[in-house]
């Protein structure tokens, strides 16, 4: 990757309420401020279990802490879809179509300097595979049924990243409607 390609991908667009594009700002400077910006989160299925992953532990927010499949920032260029799919791959060695199913904002204050404010679109994929962990972003993975999971979430909120505790039922609730 040039020098050039990996600063405008450290780049988040970054959007108003109705998730219009506004401007451009660094991750840095997106998650000190906090200025909304768009993100996306993937969230891998088989009958009635997800695929999570751990996120890498030198991560430099919510380390450790489990969440869906694949999340990161869309470029403006191939579309969100496109640049979900592709950031699976990286992550995940995954090669799976997505769709987006849900929108939501949300804001998370990790400390006085680092925040989330995310426009986050949420898809889904349907997937019984092999994966391939990138260790510089996942530490682990692994499938949890619903129940497990829901379980989890209500005995343990502090193992999960904000996002996903607030996407994972809402994901869960549409899989099981879809059956």
């Amino acid at each position: 990757m040039t020098k050039r390609e990996e600063i405008l991908r450290n780049e988040v667009l970054l959007v108003d309420c109705s998730n219009m594009p506004i401007g451009k700002a660094t991750k840095l400077e997106a998650h000190r401020s906090p200025l909304l910006h768009r993100a996306f989160s993937i969230f891998l299925y088989h009958e009635d279990k997800l695929l999570i992953q751990q996120r890498a532990f030198d991560k430099y927010h919510s380390g450790g802490l489990w969440a869906n499949t694949c999340c990161s920032h869309p470029g403006d260029n191939m579309g969100i879809t496109s640049d979900a799919e592709e950031r699976l791959f990286e992550e995940t060695g995954i090669k799976c179509k997505v769709k987006e199913i849900f929108c939501f904002e949300y804001e998370h204050k990790f400390d006085e300097n680092l925040y989330e404010h995310e426009y986050d679109h949420v898809m889904i994929g349907e997937y019984n595979g092999d994966f391939v962990l990138n260790p510089e972003e996942v530490e682990d993975m692994r499938w949890a049924t619903f129940s497990e999971l829901e379980k989890e979430l209500s005995e343990h909120p502090e193992k999960f990243a904000p996002w996903f505790i607030i996407a994972a039922p809402r994901v869960m609730e549409y899989l099981k409607s879809k059956k």
